[in-house]
């Protein structure tokens, strides 16, 4: 009786000891599940507010390396780091620190010393990783960047990858290595390093960092993105006024002179180009035009446009011939002309009373002039000249070669002026429409009106060129003489 009662009461005291000591392992696991919880909503706020930090520098519209600068700030503060690092990778596949928060320990050994205070020294470490380039695969940041496969260095003075630097500042205790990647293109590495408690990164720090990296690597992608629509809206503001500018330096309409019938048409491509026409009265009986073209596009063809036309008009009104306006403008441009620039221009002096017509070409598409014999015979002339484009040489060169030739222009002539737009379209077969068609059209049109004339040639470009032919910039100017 007495040992049945004992093995009671002993079944019973394990029993109880079984309950209880299942209740404590129950208990620990669910305070492990309760920590583990609050560490995931930790963390869960750092990425929250990390991307929303982020998030706001994007709006900002800043650049990639400060956008990095507050990347690896943020990542310091988040993971009680004593320093961070982020590499970018180059177009070449190698890796250079573009930005680091504390005194970042360099990948590779040092050959100098750091003997200097804190802040200059964090500043000479910046310099150092701004000019270290990693070559691919060099290191555990090269390899990180090369497999896309974070690495995490809890014991840094074992690890033989680790550099070991003479200034005990720059000593590595504990390292995470973790790739930026987006979309599966690797842009780089962030690196942080020695934890500020003194003892080693986590399995949970790994974790932080990985996370922060995968947002960064998001926010650095959308922060390019979003740089460059700031920058094609500024270029799109940039080239509507270049537009507006160039708009407003062309004539809208030819000064009256008695005895002549001008019309022009000018037709922009997409991009601001640097076509320009112009009319000068210079007298009752002389009148003086002109068709150019600026090489390039965009806003300095546009610039350099203004500038040529504000300086022709300053000097066709103090020289009787092309040749001598033509070579003032080129001393004028040699020194302010970029080297890559030129531009090409036909200058012609009409004078009603002497029925003559004085022209210079520096470098530009020869003039057509049409004449109508006695007889009804039609002629056209191409109206070459020497001479070099504008900018391109030095001035005693180019005064050596530009030269005005005088043609007869009498009534019923027809005179056309344009720009390499014209003969340069092209057509399914990419053949361009070419200075023979020019004439072509020239020679069944000589009875025509100047603008009527234009309209013509206008509407048969149209109807020859390819719809992805991408047409440069167009300028026609007829003159008849009535």
């Amino acid at each position: 009786m007495i040992n049945h009662f004992l093995f009671f009461i002993a079944g019973a005291t394990i029993g109880l000891l079984a309950w209880f000591y299942h209740r404590k392992a129950s208990q620990t696991k669910l305070a492990a599940l309760r920590d583990e919880e609050v560490r995931l909503q930790k963390e869960k706020q750092i990425i929250v507010d990390f991307m929303h930090n982020l998030a706001v520098a994007i709006g900002e519209g800043v650049a990639r390396k400060e956008l990095c600068q507050r990347i690896v700030h943020t990542a310091v503060i988040t993971t009680g780091a004593m320093s961070a690092c982020v590499y970018e990778k180059l177009g070449n596949g190698k890796l250079q620190g573009i930005a680091t928060e504390g005194l970042f320990p360099p990948q590779r050994k040092m050959r100098d010393s750091l003997g200097e205070e804190s802040k200059t020294r964090a500043r000479f470490l910046e310099k150092i990783l701004s000019s270290e380039v990693l070559e691919e695969g060099e290191g555990i940041v090269g390899e990180v960047a090369k497999t896309g496969k974070p690495v995490f260095v809890a014991n840094a003075q074992n690890d033989p990858r680790i550099p070991r630097h003479p200034d005990p500042a720059l000593a590595i205790r504990s390292m995470v290595y973790s790739p930026l990647i987006h979309d599966d293109s690797i842009l780089g590495v962030l690196v942080v390093a020695n934890p500020s408690s003194g003892l080693t990164f986590s399995e949970m720090d790994l974790s932080l960092v990985n996370s922060l990296a995968e947002q960064a690597a998001l926010a650095i992608k959308n922060s390019d993105a979003m740089n460059l629509r700031l920058a094609k809206t500024r270029m799109d503001s940039d080239l509507t006024l270049a537009k507006e500018v160039q708009e407003l330096f062309l004539a809208q309409k030819s000064p009256e002179c008695k005895g002549l019938d001008i019309d022009a048409q000018y037709l922009p491509s997409s991009q601001v180009g640097g076509d320009f026409y112009d009319f000068y009265k210079l007298s009752s009986t002389k009148f003086a035009l002109c068709v150019a073209d600026v090489s390039g596009k965009g806003v300095p063809a546009s610039l350099l446009m203004a500038i040529c036309q504000t300086s022709l008009r300053h000097y066709v009104n103090k020289a009787r011939m092309p040749s001598a306006v033509l070579k003032k403008l080129n001393q004028d441009l040699e020194m302010r002309i970029r080297e890559d620039m030129f531009i090409t221009i036909f200058l012609a002096i009409i004078d009603t009373q002497a029925n003559t017509l004085t022209y210079a070409r520096a470098g530009h598409e020869p003039a057509l002039l049409a004449k109508t014999k006695k007889k009804g015979d039609l002629s056209i002339e191409k109206l070459h000249g020497s001479g070099m484009a504008l900018g391109m040489v030095p001035s005693d060169l180019f005064e050596e070669t530009i030269e005005d030739q005088t043609v007869p222009f009498e009534t019923d002539d027809l005179l056309v002026l344009f720009t390499d737009g014209v003969t340069e379209a092209e057509n399914e077969e990419k053949e361009e429409f070419g200075i023979d068609r020019l004439c072509e059209t020239l020679s069944s049109s000589t009875s025509s009106t100047a603008n009527v004339f234009n309209r013509k040639l206008l509407s048969e470009l149209d109807d020859y060129s390819s719809d992805s032919f991408e047409r440069d910039d167009l300028t026609i100017v007829a003159v008849k003489r009535v």
